[in-house]
């Protein structure tokens, strides 16, 4: 897939990130993230990213990230695109997007670099050199220690044709709107703050339609239902979702740092597709808690 053609499917539509399913020993266990790929690829995600952040890529080692990636593509190609989570120091993240590009990725998503602070020349070079490894279009991630200037950003879209997106999990409007004003249509930009449908109207009226939920992983009729309530500026049933679904979610979501992973995971098993356990340094939730989800995922009915 050509760059600009997949910022076209990614300026449309909601995209998620599927969770990456573990035996009991924490190994990847393949034939289950299969049957969770079928299940949800038919309703109508415009991209699934795979080893994203809910996909736990950052727990993942480099002997089993290309048939993570792989596994992907193959279980839904013709359905649709798969995106490719790289990440971590800068030649290991060059490395994983050729590993990407050689599994059949249709594009990748660059996710923060390795624990140091850098400047905005630091990771400008940082992007350039992930860019220049490979083919397809990347989508960076403007969160925690990668933290791009609308200057910085312009410089990349000169030296990056590749560059096609921008994915925002900061939070922070003034810089949000001043990357649009400054870049306009030249990235398609993503809303990637966790549990982003709390965050999808306001972003709507930033210029940024397009968001990924990882609920759509346990409640996918849920997750599109929000997704068109949003599309169509239905306000009222968005409030209503968010009332009776989103707002409880984050309550428990809240509790420890990392369950925006975590209860992604338990809502999955309670949805019936078991991935098992979150890897450390992560934690899952506790009995109380998933007996708490579970009654919420209840009220919403049959996905």
């Amino acid at each position: 897939m050509q760059p600009n053609d997949l910022k076209k499917i990614l300026s449309s539509g909601l995209l998620s990130f599927p969770v990456t399913d573990f035996d009991a020993e924490g190994n990847f266990r393949k034939s289950t993230y299969i049957e969770r790929l079928e299940w949800l690829a038919p309703y109508g995600a415009s991209a699934l990213f795979a080893a994203g952040g809910t996909g736990e890529f950052f727990s993942l080692t480099p002997q089993e990230y290309p048939e993570i990636i792989k596994t992907a593509v193959d279980t839904c190609r013709g359905q649709v695109p798969i995106l490719a989570g790289v990440g971590g120091p800068t030649r290991v993240a060059a490395a994983y997007a050729k590993e990407a590009e050689k599994a059949g990725a249709q594009g990748l998503l660059l996710l923060p670099h390795y624990l140091t602070e850098a400047s905005q020349d630091g990771l400008i070079e940082h992007v350039a050199e992930v860019c220049k490894a490979t083919n397809l279009g990347v989508v960076v991630y403007n969160r925690a220690n990668c933290r791009l200037s609308p200057t910085s950003l312009a410089i990349l879209a000169d030296r990056c044709p590749n560059l096609i997106g921008f994915k925002d999990g900061i939070g922070d409007i003034e810089l949000m709107v001043s990357i649009w004003r400054k870049m306009g249509d030249r990235f398609s930009y993503l809303g990637g703050l966790p549990t982003a449908e709390v965050y999808a109207a306001a972003y709507k009226a930033l210029g940024t339609p397009v968001y990924s939920s990882a609920v759509f992983n346990f409640m996918p009729k849920l997750a599109m239902d929000f997704y068109h309530a949003v599309a169509s500026d239905n306000h009222a049933e968005q409030n209503r979702m968010i009332d009776e679904f989103f707002l409880p979610y984050l309550d428990i979501r809240n509790r420890k740092a990392g369950y925006a992973v975590s209860i992604v995971k338990a809502g999955a098993k309670l949805a019936g597709y078991d991935a098992g356990p979150v890897r450390a340094p992560l934690t899952d939730l506790n009995a109380e808690e998933i007996d708490m989800l579970h009654k919420l995922m209840l009220k919403q009915g049959a996905q």
